[in-house]
């Protein structure tokens, strides 16, 4: 150590305006509601805990703004839906596409949100909530519009043992459950937005897991394992928390596939009690430690102070396009002659969500996967519509240390899985799922790394 201005750890912060915004979108008990293959009813039976939706307004000095929904939903079957949503938000606030974000915490004990779904019992309520979905998150950019105030939104790592691999061979075969000879990304980036005077305003919890807790069994609507885990976390703060899923493809809880609530329950309480305590880590607004001297006392002691940081401005959004190839896939007219055969009600269902990923591609033999990239001071957001493996999440926060990286699935939109290259060839499931060819990943990966770097340069 030669120099007494070194920072340990930084905890990366933007100052700005802030403002946060909820709703309580949880659907009626009528609506279609099958998410799972192996299900024996199509609609929930009681609420376990409420379906949320939050609005996090974040405005520069320069009075640039941008919009970052979350919604306790699962994933987009077809294409034209989301779009719809987000095309609703443009026109009712005038913000443009890099300056939204509509995130899904992914839960599999939710509603359908697709309209292809209309002929399913309780289909006829899915049109109808959609557009709730899309007046809400209105609303709440309106009601937030009126709110905002100045403050601080600082960064802190964590960890959480949650999130276990998901990918398990056995006997020949690869399933989805836990893989206890792999070991997991247990990272949990945790964002505190406090005012001016230090109170807080909102948590971001960033953390990668699939919240597949409640399955097949299951008959109520939750937000899985990410309400407990809020409650956790609103009742310490005070204020509202919102959940933003990492790159899981590959990540799923040890004990999952369930129906009893109490195992939810307790998965989210274990993230809510792992993101109270990086919370205690987080420093107060634009505050670090700096080294300031060595004492000799029994031992050699190396002494670091708080100090006071500059606060940082910086606010930027961008979407960046990346070219990928589509494998060679099944027509439409193909797909829904097996379907009409299909007498099976678990591959029906397989074949169904087949029809709609390829009805969506068309006859595009390449993708432009957009990837949205926000910076925010010294921290940055990447953001992208798939269900990327986490390989993704843990190469960038190694290549860019100083950085806080947060890293999103299932943002505006979503079409199939992103898995690495050495797992082509084998039968296993986010392979055979997704649409995109072999090397898909690496290319969202080392363009994304790209980017990154230019945004200082």
């Amino acid at each position: 150590m030669t120099s007494n201005n070194n920072q340990i750890n930084p905890n990366n912060a933007f100052s700005g305006h802030f403002s946060v915004v909820t709703a309580d979108i949880t659907p009626p008990l009528s609506i279609y509601a099958r998410n799972w293959g192996a299900a024996k009813h199509d609609r929930a039976e009681a609420v376990h805990m409420p379906l949320m939706m939050q609005c996090l307004l974040i405005k520069s000095t320069n009075d640039d703004i941008l919009a970052w929904f979350t919604a306790d939903l699962g994933w987009w079957k077809n294409s034209t839906d989301e779009l719809n949503l987000r095309n609703y938000i443009f026109e009712k606030t005038g913000l443009k596409k890099e300056q939204v974000l509509f995130c899904l915490s992914h839960t599999h004990a939710g509603p359908s949100i697709c309209s292809a779904d209309k002929d399913k019992p309780g289909g006829e309520e899915i049109a109808p909530y959609l557009r709730f979905l899309a007046e809400t998150a209105v609303r709440l950019y309106q009601e937030g519009s009126d709110k905002m105030q100045e403050g601080t939104l600082t960064w802190g790592y964590g960890l959480c043992d949650l999130a276990t691999q998901r990918d398990l061979y056995v006997d020949g075969e690869y399933l989805i459950g836990y893989n206890p000879d792999e070991k997991a990304d247990n990272t949990l980036l945790v964002g505190a937005v406090r005012n001016k005077d230090g109170a807080h305003l909102a948590t971001l919890v960033n953390y990668a897991c699939h919240p597949t807790t409640f399955a097949h069994e299951n008959k109520m609507l939750s937000p899985d394992f990410v309400g407990a885990m809020r409650e956790i976390v609103e009742e310490n703060t005070g204020c509202p928390c919102l959940f933003l899923q990492g790159a899981s493809g590959d990540l799923a809880p040890k004990e999952q596939y369930v129906a009893d609530p109490a195992i939810v329950e307790s998965h989210g309480r274990r993230l809510g009690y792992a993101t109270v305590a990086t919370l205690e880590s987080i420093p107060p607004n634009n505050m670090g430690l700096v080294f300031k001297e060595a004492l000799i006392s029994g031992a050699p002691l190396a002494l670091w102070r708080p100090q006071e940081k500059s606060p940082n401005y910086g606010m930027g959004a961008q979407i960046l396009y990346i070219e990928v190839e589509y494998k060679s896939l099944p027509s439409v007219e193909t797909l829904m002659l097996d379907y009409d055969k299909c007498g099976d009600r678990v591959l029906k269902d397989r074949l169904w969500r087949k029809i709609n990923t390829r009805k969506a591609i068309g006859d595009k033999k390449t993708d432009r996967i957009p990837v949205w990239i926000w910076q925010l001071g010294d921290s940055i957001i990447v953001a992208q519509a798939n269900e990327a493996y986490s390989v993704i999440q843990q190469q960038l926060r190694s290549t860019f240390p100083n950085y806080n990286i947060s890293f999103i699935n299932i943002a505006n939109g979503y079409v199939g899985y992103l898995p690495p290259s050495d797992l082509y060839g084998k039968d296993i499931y986010a392979v055979w799922q997704t649409p995109y060819a072999k090397g898909s990943l690496e290319k969202v990966i080392d363009q994304t790394i790209k980017a990154i770097q230019t945004l200082n340069s």
